[in-house]
């Protein structure tokens, strides 16, 4: 603890002499207010900036700028452009990439926003950025007992890292209780109830910091998706065949001591309030021919609830999950194809189908999504919103030839907003559909020419 409180002022240090790097910037923040949202075990933040253009020449971008502490734990940043006002205003969604600046004191790191237009000198942009952090909160003690809650630590500064100067901030934290054991308070600051109010603080220069940490109860479930597999399988026959193999943990404080389950199930808001033993998974509309199991085999402790926009299936592990336990598993389900086949205007086909993990309030550590092509598909291409890694792989199944093209697609930190449509194109002539059917035949065939061959030899033994 005391090593990573060391980080933090090294870093303010570092800033502070260094303050002068962006001394003569062409932007400024008139106004900035940030909500910062600890409910869970993802941490979201909230971002409303009022900028304007001090310079002379116009401005076409601007950068966030995010501490080292959080580069590494930053799943995702969004920014909108607001424009008009109360209940006319209109939210347009901006370009936001990493990027990466040759004088970055101390390894900050930075996103550039691009305005939808270039902004005027004297002129103002309203803007609100969503950016979220995983593995950011840090348990403390590491480890507590079946019957104890869970208590988190949250490292951040009461005022924003910006390469601008900013005129005025205010910084909100809201925790899942009003158990709060510490706080760092900077003049002016208060708490009220499940809220900590930094600020407001007025005219701060440009990378100014000042380290906050948090100390609170937190006994949301902690679940992790160490890794979680993929694979949709397309048969232009008539479904999706969809196989996803989990490798989950508890990713809070380390259970210790011995394990009751008479306590667990008999006093359950007291004894193991930090564990969980159901999970929710958000499944497509009309699916059929769900399975869930683990090693040992099939899980009956499950629930499907089928709707016209979604299916939802509730589950739990064969016994709950504490911090550091884990658990394996696979889901399995069947869709049709034509909700999510369809043809382009080129003639090409694309699959539309939703990327990211299935399970509420999960984090996934690495992410493999395996797209199966029928065998004769060529050409496949990937579009997707933000960037992952992707590459070709071959899979032979039942009476394939030259084995089917897998698009294979990997990103690591995921979290929930990650959950939107993806497309794979390729492009297939129908006459691959008779292959399979030409096999069958070929097989029928050389079973019955084997049969009549048996038939006719004489097994009669002749004796002399």
């Amino acid at each position: 603890m005391a090593a990573r409180i060391g980080i933090f002022f090294v870093f303010v240090a570092v800033l502070l002499s260094i303050s002068a790097f962006s001394s003569a910037q062409d932007l400024q923040i008139v106004n900035a207010e940030r909500r910062i949202d600890l409910s869970s075990h993802i941490v979201k933040a909230f971002l409303t900036l009022k900028v304007e253009n001090i310079g002379k020449d116009p401005a076409a971008e601007m950068l966030l700028a995010f501490p080292p502490t959080q580069i590494k734990n930053l799943a995702m940043v969004q920014a909108l452009a607001i424009t008009g006002k109360k209940k006319k205003k209109i939210y347009l969604p901006l370009d936001v990439k990493p990027t990466e600046q040759p004088d970055a004191p101390n390894d900050t790191g930075y996103y550039r926003v691009k305005f939808i237009s270039p902004l005027g000198p004297g002129e103002t942009v309203s803007l609100e950025v969503l950016y979220i952090l995983t593995h950011s909160l840090e348990p403390f003690p590491v480890e507590i007992t079946q019957s104890e809650s869970q208590l988190v630590y949250y490292h951040d500064s009461a005022v924003i890292l910006s390469p601008y100067h900013i005129k005025q901030q205010t910084t909100f934290v809201k925790t899942p209780t009003t158990r709060v054991e510490s706080f760092t308070s900077i003049e002016p600051a208060n708490r009220a109830g499940k809220e900590i109010k930094y600020g407001p603080y007025e005219n701060r220069a440009s990378y100014s910091y000042t380290p906050v940490i948090i100390h609170f109860e937190n006994n949301s479930p902690f679940a992790v998706v160490e890794e979680l597999v993929r694979e949709i399988e397309i048969s232009h026959w008539g479904s999706l065949q969809i196989t996803e193999n989990y490798r989950l943990t508890h990713g809070g404080a380390r259970h210790k001591g011995v394990f009751s389950r008479v306590d667990y199930q008999s006093k359950r808001s007291v004894s193991g309030a930090s564990s969980f033993n159901a999970l929710l998974a958000v499944l497509p509309p009309r699916v059929n021919s769900v399975y869930y199991r683990d090693n040992i085999g099939n899980i009956s402790t499950s629930h499907l609830r089928t709707g016209f926009r979604k299916s939802e299936l509730e589950f739990e592990p064969r016994y709950p999950l504490f911090g550091g336990w884990s658990a394996t598993f696979v889901i399995g389900y069947r869709v049709p194809l034509e909700d999510y086949l369809f043809e382009a205007s080129d003639g090409r086909r694309y699959l539309n189908f939703t990327f990211g993990c299935p399970l509420v309030e999960t984090i996934v550590n690495k992410l493999t999504l395996k797209v199966v092509l029928p065998e004769g598909s060529k050409d496949p291409s990937a579009v997707l919103p933000f960037t992952v890694n992707q590459e070709l792989e071959v899979k032979y199944s039942y009476l394939d030839i030259v084995g089917r093209t897998v698009v294979v697609l990997q990103k690591d930190n995921v979290v929930p907003t990650h959950n939107v449509p993806f497309q794979v194109y390729y492009t297939f002539k129908p006459i691959y559909m008779l292959a399979e059917p030409f096999m069958l035949v070929m097989a029928f065939f050389l079973v019955f020419v084997a049969s009549l061959a048996y038939v006719h030899i004489d097994l009669n033994i002749v004796k002399k």
